[in-house]
């Protein structure tokens, strides 16, 4: 039996509901100044992106962001969850652009304007090319420079903004991008990936301090999650998927709590360290005051007979969207469950959660079902976790647009409000309306 669509007075009095976005996927890179980032010059090498599309115009949000602050609005939403681009505020990653921070001082005093609670995201993966060639992530200097970007933006626009992420999603800034190689700089090499472990934690515990500093609240992480099932029942299928929950959903968590990196992945790891980190894990534990929680999937694992991590994904039974990523709503409660134990009181938020669908424009209409019963799932998921005792504050949608998919190009659409990309007409889903309607109760 199908569960009913929660609605607002299903969750406690002040529960956030809000939409995601990503600077680089909705804005448009070439406007307004911005220098060129590792995305541009990654889907400007053939082979790295679907028909070698780039983030350049995307859907335009630089010039179009009102239209798209109303649609937030008219949703009933609570909140925006935004991110600044590092490429656009500082171009050549040190100089502070004007025209830059002009664009989201504009873009945050329309949310105010609108009733939306402004929350940031400091870092959604847009590093200055000019930082890239430094060595990016694997250089130990990349803290610091981050810590003076995340400066220059809190103080134009920290004096409204209600929470603010230092990262998002490290696990792909650092594993996915530097030892599988799908996602800007594009390398394999597990030291590298092992340096950028470290230092995209570094840098935000370098950052957490010096916004402290400067008198600035509310400060979190936004840290992905993917449950890691075995392929089998087999001692070697379940350890390579100890060893990929270890990676992918220990290392971060444990590291901002106080617990250290997760043994299994250290075990592969140590010997790639930079010198001298355990001395920064004091840093890297600082205290924060909310996790981010980005949840979309699973995946099957099975031992291979190759180099540590020794374990490979294969397809799973169970139903699967646009981009084959299996839909299990169970994977959100047990998350939140998880790392509502290891935050130990830090409140919750569930700032993604989404899925991808061909969706196509009929008769001025797009109807996404799937889509609908996704959220609906995962909706009543992070209801059951605060009926279990999870310190749930928020649950933001990806995504408001549809967008820039990285290293997927524009194929797959996860927006709840349609983009056509040839005349960035935005046309709300079913999913919208849904959305709408059961916030309005």
């Amino acid at each position: 039996m199908t569960s009913p669509m929660p609605t607002r007075a299903d969750f406690p009095e002040g529960f956030l509901f809000g939409v995601s976005t990503a600077a680089y996927q909705i804005e448009g890179s070439r406007f307004g100044g911005a220098g060129s980032s590792h995305w541009d010059t990654f889907a400007a090498t053939p082979g790295n992106v679907t028909n070698a599309e780039g983030g350049s115009v995307a859907c335009d949000h630089y010039h179009l962001w009102e239209q798209d602050l109303d649609l937030i609005r008219d949703g009933n939403f609570d909140a925006y969850r935004f991110s600044t681009s590092w490429a656009r505020v500082m171009p050549d990653g040190e100089t502070v652009n004007p025209e830059g921070l002009d664009f989201y001082d504009r873009l945050v005093d329309g949310m105010v304007a609108r009733g939306l609670v402004p929350s940031l995201t400091l870092y959604h993966w847009d590093l200055p090319s000019a930082l890239a060639v430094q060595g990016g992530w694997a250089n130990r200097d990349i803290a610091a420079r981050f810590a003076d970007y995340a400066r220059a933006v809190m103080a134009r626009i920290g004096d409204r903004v209600v929470m603010t992420a230092t990262l998002n999603e490290p696990w792909c800034v650092a594993w996915l991008s530097h030892f599988l190689g799908i996602h800007a700089p594009g390398l394999r090499d597990i030291r590298a990936a092992a340096h950028a472990m470290h230092h995209t934690l570094l840098a935000h515990g370098t950052a957490v301090q010096a916004l402290r500093a400067d008198g600035h609240k509310n400060l979190g992480i936004v840290l992905n999650f993917e449950t890691a099932h075995p392929a089998s029942r087999s001692a070697d299928d379940m350890a390579a998927a100890a060893r990929q929950d270890a990676i992918y959903n220990r290392w971060f968590i444990e590291a901002v709590t106080g617990a250290g990196y997760p043994g299994p992945a250290l075990q592969g790891l140590r010997p790639h360290m930079p010198d001298g980190w355990e001395a920064d894990m004091d840093l890297i534990a600082a205290p924060i005051d909310w996790i981010g929680v980005n949840h979309y999937t699973r995946a099957l694992y099975r031992a291979t007979n190759g180099p540590w991590p020794a374990g490979e994904a294969v397809p799973g039974p169970l139903p699967k969207t646009q981009l084959g990523w299996e839909i299990r709503p169970e994977g959100l409660f047990e998350f939140l469950l998880r790392v509502g134990q290891q935050a130990k009181g830090v409140p919750v938020y569930v700032t993604e959660n989404g899925m991808a669908w061909d969706d196509r424009v009929l008769d001025g209409h797009v109807s996404d079902d799937i889509r609908q019963g996704y959220i609906r799932d995962h909706l009543t998921a992070a209801l059951g976790a605060i009926k279990a005792g999870v310190d749930l504050r928020g649950f933001f949608q990806w995504s408001l647009l549809d967008n820039y998919e990285w290293s997927h190009g524009y194929g797959p659409r996860f927006g709840i409000v349609h983009v056509d990309y040839e005349t960035q007409k935005r046309t709300p889903k079913g999913s919208y309306l849904m959305l709408r309607d059961a916030l309005s109760r």
